[in-house]
């Protein structure tokens, strides 16, 4: 390629990438789809919990217009979602991770393993979904196996689940065109 100053510039090439299917959107996102979709179908009630937030000051620039300029949260929020299926209760968490080898359980906080342990002595079903983004690989992780390796990481164990660990105790999820996130039919064949 030649510059109106005469330099030559070499044309670069770049190498295609691999997959572009679910790029930009979050995991969160492709389940609150797939939520939306089992609604519609009439197949479960699941909805994602909003987090408890307080507003204390809104700035407003315009009339039409109101920003949140000061909020605070009232309370550790739970899980991220809740509802009924086949007449059980189901309550999960959703995370993904960068990360290609573990899942940091700094992402999970106490309260939250706490509330999932009341849902399961309480008859419900709980787990965590977990998204490696590096290979778009997306797992149930049983709420019994994250309680064991949270324990492990006060007695001197890791402080992540490695990923082969997820793969190997959890349960891939499979990607439909409007299921994206389809964990039901992995709950089906695990807890009913």
């Amino acid at each position: 390629m030649n510059y109106p100053n005469g330099q030559r510039k070499p044309l670069t090439i770049k190498p295609k990438q691999t997959s572009f299917s679910r790029r930009g959107m979050t995991l969160e996102e492709e389940i609150n789809e797939t939520t939306d979709f089992y609604r519609i179908q009439g197949q479960a009630v699941i909805h994602k919990k909003p987090t408890p937030v307080q507003i204390v000051n809104v700035h407003y620039p315009r009339r039409s217009a109101a920003v949140i300029t000061e909020a605070y949260f009232k309370q550790a929020s739970t899980t991220d979602y809740n509802g009924i299926y086949k007449g059980k209760y189901i309550d999960f968490e959703a995370k993904e991770t960068k990360n290609k080898t573990s899942f940091p359980l700094a992402n999970i906080h106490e309260h939250q393993v706490h509330h999932m342990q009341q849902v399961i002595k309480h008859g419900g079903i709980s787990f965590i979904i977990l998204r490696f983004r590096a290979y778009e690989e997306t797992y149930l992780f049983d709420a019994k196996d994250l309680f064991v390796c949270w324990e492990e990481q006060f007695d001197g164990g890791k402080k992540s689940i490695s990923y082969n660990h997820v793969k190997q105790l959890g349960h891939p999820v499979p990607f439909h065109y409007q299921k994206k996130v389809d964990f039901l039919s992995v709950v089906d064949k695990l807890y009913l």
